[in-house]
């Protein structure tokens, strides 16, 4: 068997060499369009996550990360391994999918990179997830120009629209998340900006029981973010963002205030934006609300030709 050829990363990892002098040294350095499906690079400060979506072997591997590394003037490479079936296996070989050491040059259990200027907190090794979704960064960039009143920041993850809708001047933020892991490292996020981040501003539990909760007690946002993964398993439950997003769209309607905008994201290659503006719809009309898209989004320059990921603003009436 012969060695198994990869695009070269290095012409790639050139075309973002200047994100860093922009204030942005966690980006996408080659997007899998590039590379023929096989692999994507992700980096973050002088961490690489090497994210291979077809099998190479071990001295493939190595090979592809040190030349990634070599590309885009890395200390040290992780690997992120995404077969098809990688959201069923990743509670059940999480080891083999996302080895907390890197295959390459040195260890960064932790690394602060920036994105438009906002320090995160990386740990490139911790999961498949690192702490930043980097294509979502204009959506992040359109929260902080726009953030104005009450916000609430729903699947909240690491807190980088929430962090983003504080520094933008929003008068209150609140983000909600299922992982009390998750929403501390979102508290860590928001010291990095040198922001209070007292725990009534990071709501742990499911998000439709805060959206209902708040409901009822008659909390009303200027602003509603919804980032909800496209799969999802729970105890009673499987989310299909294809098939559930609609009710989504109308628990959130239930609380946001006339006039107020809804942020909604969805990360699904096969739903088409047209089909997720359709589910939207139909959210709002079980609501009892209309609305409108003011504006729709999508990944940044270093995701050249990607549709997976759709941005729609709804203002509502």
């Amino acid at each position: 068997m012969g060695t198994p050829s990869f695009v070269d990363p290095a012409p790639l990892a050139v075309r973002r060499a200047h994100l860093p002098a922009q204030g942005t040294t966690i980006y996408r350095a080659a997007h899998t369009t590039e590379t023929d499906g096989l692999y994507a690079l992700d980096v973050a400060g002088d961490a690489g996550i090497l994210n291979l979506y077809d099998p190479l072997g071990e001295a493939a591997e190595v090979q592809l990360a040190a030349a990634c590394a070599d590309a885009a003037g890395l200390a040290g490479v992780y690997v992120k391994r995404r077969p098809p079936e990688a959201r069923h296996l990743a509670n059940v070989a999480r080891h083999d999918l996302s080895p907390p050491e890197p295959i390459w040059g040195g260890a960064r259990p932790e690394v602060t990179a920036m994105e438009n200027g906002v320090p995160f907190l990386i740990r490139p090794g911790a999961d498949l997830s690192v702490g930043l979704f980097t294509d979502a960064r204009p959506a992040r960039a359109w929260v902080r120009a726009n953030a104005g009143g009450r916000v609430l920041n729903t699947f909240a993850y690491t807190c980088g629209f929430g962090l983003n809708a504080a520094l933008g001047g929003a008068a209150s933020v609140k983000n909600v998340d299922l992982s009390r892991k998750v929403l501390a490292w979102g508290q860590e996020n928001y010291a990095l900006s040198g922001l209070s981040a007292p725990d009534t501003d990071f709501l742990y539990g499911d998000v439709f029981g805060w959206l209902t909760r708040l409901g009822r007690r008659g909390d009303e946002f200027d602003l509603v973010i919804l980032d909800p993964p496209s799969f999802a398993r729970g105890k009673n439950v499987v989310w299909r963002a294809e098939r559930d997003y609609g009710g989504l769209m109308s628990s959130a309607a239930g609380v946001t205030v006339p006039g107020g905008r809804v942020l909604a994201l969805l990360n699904h290659a096969g739903v088409e934006s047209g089909a997720f503006e359709r589910l939207c719809r139909a959210g709002l009309e079980q609501a009892g609300r209309s609305g409108r898209i003011m504006e729709s989004l999508g990944p940044g320059e270093d995701y050249p030709g990607a549709g997976h990921l759709k941005v729609h603003v709804w203002q509502l009436d």
